[in-house]
């Protein structure tokens, strides 16, 4: 190899030319990974100056209000895109109704209240599902012996549900329940009642995912200890299906979503590209409890690089075409970014 012109290639395109520095890579980067992108889930408990580790979420919390209010104020800081408010009701608020969703002095509404007040500008998204109201933990009114939401009856529910947190200065109502019809029927709930301007963030595909086991834990509507023994299939899409998620989020559309959201993002990055290229709405995804877990669990036994992977995994969801990420480590990513 004395003379290197006789060992080279006659190649016209060389793409590693672009991967030389930092600087060139810099350039040419197709996918940003914005902290104004991220939305982090919060969850409210009652009390004061109450801090709950949630063991399956290693650095996720439940909070009472006053320092939700402190974690909101860092996270304000921080830039990052707003938050989305999940709560821990008390066993004995629960029935099978869900009444204490309709309580405008409930602990949502509450933590709602108190956030607008504090911060004018913070984007807030309130989910409207009865799953953390219920004793079963569907995401509706559920008859006894089934495991099938009455429908049109929960509809209703939801659609007071977003008035009231509507009323609390939400910015956003998130129906994360999978009923039928219930984006229409919450656009006209709140349009007569003065909230045109509150956004309809839809979980337009929300799939009967393995993945949301800490997510149950952390809201109370199943224990881990007990093992996942709600089937929500009856309502929620199946994981096999993929043409069925164009169908949900087209009906969304139609009935007057201003975004369209995809749940689970990881397992359904084919979905998210599909979603993307069907509509000019902006396009949600949420990186769920389980794949936050998955990560973190890794990563504490020394088998994965937790920043590398938290960092690919939310940069695969961006490249498939999400504008949104709900995400779990939406404030550990900003902080290591700051």
């Amino acid at each position: 190899m004395s003379d290197k012109k006789d060992y080279q290639l006659d190649l016209i395109h060389r793409p590693r030319r672009l991967r030389q520095t930092q600087s060139l890579r810099d350039l040419v980067e197709e996918t940003d990974l914005k902290v104004s992108k991220l939305i982090q889930p919060l969850f409210v408990v009652e009390g004061d100056s109450i801090c709950e580790p949630i063991a399956s979420m290693p650095g996720i919390e439940r909070l009472s209000i006053d320092l939700l209010l402190k974690e909101c104020e860092s996270l304000i800081e921080l830039g990052i895109g707003g938050v989305a408010l999940f709560p821990k009701i008390e066993t004995a608020l629960k029935c099978n109704m869900g009444r204490e969703a309709l309580n405008p002095e409930g602990l949502i509404y509450r933590a709602i209240r108190a956030l607008r007040k504090r911060f004018p500008e913070l984007t807030i998204i309130a989910d409207l599902a009865l799953d953390p109201y219920t004793i079963e933990g569907h995401d509706g009114i559920v008859e006894m012996g089934t495991s099938s939401p009455l429908n049109d009856v929960t509809v209703d529910i939801l659609a007071e549900m977003a008035v009231l947190a509507s009323d609390a200065g939400a910015t956003m109502v998130a129906p994360s329940d999978m009923m039928d019809g219930r984006v229409g029927v919450i656009r006209k709930t709140l349009d007569a009642n003065a909230f045109e301007s509150v956004l309809i963030l839809s979980y337009a595909a929300k799939y009967a995912s393995a993945f949301y086991g800490p997510f149950r834990d952390a809201v109370g509507s199943v224990s881990l200890e007990d093992g996942p023994s709600i089937d929500k299939r009856s309502y929620q899409l199946n994981p096999a299906n993929r043409r069925e998620a164009l169908l949900e989020t087209s009906l969304d559309e139609l009935e007057g979503a201003d975004i369209l959201m995809v749940k689970p993002a990881g397992q359904y990055l084919d979905i998210i590209r599909d979603v993307r290229e069907s509509t000019i709405l902006p396009v949600a995804a949420y990186q769920v409890s389980g794949e936050y877990a998955q990560i973190m669990a890794a990563s504490e036994k020394g088998w994965l690089d937790m920043k590398a992977c938290r960092d690919e995994s939310l940069l695969a969801i961006r490249r498939a075409g999400a504008d949104i990420i709900l995400t779990y480590f939406a404030k550990a990513y900003a902080q290591d970014l700051s």
